[in-house]
């Protein structure tokens, strides 16, 4: 996301952020670092109750856990840690120590993957790469097709303007975001840029500012900005997403979802609607959380996944099947 839309957002986390670090003095204490840990998340953490997790019992569980630990080991306090912070079941959750980084899976372990890279390269054949874009022609030459692997792959006006080039006699567009974890907000931005003819609000988003679960910002409109990149692209768009499309992956998709000509496909996406801030621990490890919650135009949290137009899922074993929907989604026109 463009830095100019959170700007104070920001300037206010870093603020907030100082000030916690001031009060903290160096502890390696397994209990001391618990307790951190847990006030951190309670009172700075944007998600606390949509988690569906009794984070006071939580509490009184690992302190309880942590008081057995032996003082000096930092292997075991890490796991501790790392198994609470699980409880949240966010991607977006993480801690960090010179050894190790916790990183939870449960948000897209019991879904269908809907991806194959095996069967995607069937689809493409002879392409080329503009910055992080990886593109080609399917359908006989009537369909462009564009695969983004992750958002923190940088690509410029330039590259997508060759990219639009290559399509220029195609009757639609495919963009695959499946598997895309996230990366730079930005890049959601410029990529959707193209799609839309005029300034449009996408979303939401609201800041945590107090220590209350429930004490956040106003609403702040998102918007897609259509002067981001000259490019222009009117026809039909179908973009493709599954439950690890994630983070700035998300964003892009609930973005999608209001440009005039395109339609979502493939299964719910992946979430990570959250905006991400670190916040140091006693003992100097950091721990990652979202503090920003983000929005759809309906001011529907879009933490948990965006839900396709067109739900479709991967079956067969001789081609994708998300693809040949979006094919046949072009190709019959809506």
């Amino acid at each position: 996301m463009k830095t100019k839309y959170l700007l104070p957002v920001l300037l206010a986390l870093a603020l907030f952020s100082c000030h916690g670090r001031e009060e903290m003095s160096y502890s390696t204490d397994p209990v001391d670092n618990i307790e951190a840990l847990w006030q951190i998340i309670d009172t700075r953490y944007c998600y606390v109750e949509e988690k569906g997790c009794n984070w006071a019992a939580i509490h009184d569980e690992y302190i309880a856990r942590a008081q057995t630990l032996p003082k000096n080991d930092q292997i075991a306090l890490f796991d501790l840690c790392a198994a609470m912070l699980d409880s949240l079941h966010d991607g977006h959750v993480n801690l960090y120590s010179a050894f190790d980084r916790s990183y939870n899976t449960a948000w897209f372990d019991t879904f269908p993957s809907d991806y194959d890279a095996r069967l995607q390269a069937r689809y493409l054949n002879n392409y080329r790469i503009a910055g992080g874009l990886y593109y080609c022609t399917i359908d006989n030459g009537n369909i462009g097709y564009i695969y983004y692997s992750s958002f923190s792959n940088a690509f410029s006006a330039g590259n997508l303007y060759w990219v639009f080039r290559a399509f220029e006699n195609c009757k639609g567009l495919i963009i695959d975001v499946r598997n895309n974890g996230g990366g730079d907000l930005t890049n959601a931005y410029r990529l959707s840029s193209p799609f839309f003819s005029e300034n449009t609000t996408i979303g939401y988003w609201r800041h945590k500012n107090g220590t209350d679960h429930a004490d956040f910002s106003d609403f702040e409109p998102l918007t897609a900005d259509a002067s981001m990149v000259l490019s222009k692209w009117q026809r039909p768009v179908v973009v493709l997403c599954n439950r690890r499309t994630y983070s700035a992956a998300n964003m892009f998709v609930n973005i999608m979802q209001y440009a005039p000509n395109a339609r979502i496909a493939g299964g719910i996406s992946g979430g990570g609607g959250g905006m991400p801030m670190s916040y140091e621990l006693p003992n100097g490890w950091m721990v990652r959380f979202s503090s920003v919650r983000m929005y759809d135009r309906d001011k529907k949290d879009i933490e948990n996944g965006i839900t396709p137009h067109i739900p479709v899922s991967l079956t067969s074993s001789d081609r994708d099947d998300i693809i040949e929907e979006a094919i046949r989604q072009i190709n019959t026109g809506w």
